[in-house]
């Protein structure tokens, strides 16, 4: 765990912008580009985490770079989120979308582990089933779409954690946390819109969002020989 120590002090910026969104707590009926500006600060924090390691970290680990380009997608849903209720919200929804495509491309299809992948399908498939009936015109399908790419990216994240067979990191375990934090974040932004109010939905969804984000960020950052992870795998 010295590794996870000596990333500590490169996210500070990020816990800091973090407490700053909470602090100002924007009323989300006035949007502005200043709320936007706070409420993505976060994520800018963690995209200057990354570059911290250097372009040739970026350039030399195609896992990093693709966190990084699906940190950058998601700033762009946060802007678009900010402003949802003037018609924005599917293009947060395809901003995300592409985000967890990229991260899904990042942690990769080794180890495939099928049971996971199921289990991850038949959870996918309960929330569906849930939402389908407050769901309808486009968002019927969008967020069938949306919903499939989340659970996807959900068991490759949980692939990589063969805790059974020791075959894992604490990058792995980064990754898998981060991914189910982002499913519940994104669930709870699910009910609160198309099917009841939920209680201190705001909060329950920017906490375990940033959390998941600066989870998944941290994954990307190599600690011991990922190369024999891969042969273990």
């Amino acid at each position: 765990f010295l590794q996870v120590k000596s990333e500590g002090p490169k996210l500070v910026p990020f816990f800091k912008a973090t407490c700053v969104y909470f602090v100002l707590w924007l009323p989300t009926s006035s949007p502005s580009w200043f709320s936007a500006l706070i409420k993505c600060l976060p994520i800018f924090c963690l995209w200057v985490f990354l570059l911290a390691h250097g372009i040739n970290f970026l350039v030399s680990h195609r896992s990093a770079s693709r966190i990084l380009a699906g940190l950058i997608f998601s700033a762009v849903g946060d802007a678009f989120l900010i402003w949802q209720e003037q018609g924005y919200f599917i293009h947060g929804l395809l901003m995300f979308a592409i985000t967890h495509i990229l991260y899904s491309s990042a942690f990769g299809m080794k180890p495939l582990d099928l049971k996971a992948g199921l289990l991850m399908g038949v959870v996918s498939s309960s929330c569906y089933a849930f939402l389908y009936s407050y769901l309808s015109g486009p968002f019927t399908y969008l967020v069938a779409v949306y919903i499939a790419l989340i659970g996807f990216m959900g068991w490759r994240a949980m692939a990589g954690v063969q805790l059974c067979n020791d075959l894992w990191t604490w990058t792995k375990l980064s990754a898998c946390v981060g991914a189910m934090l982002f499913m519940v974040s994104d669930l709870t932004i699910a009910l609160n819109e198309f099917c009841f109010p939920v209680p201190y939905s705001r909060f329950i969804i920017m906490a375990t969002y940033y959390a998941a984000q600066m989870l998944i960020a941290l994954s990307a950052v190599e600690t011991r020989d990922e190369e024999d992870f891969r042969k273990r795998s």
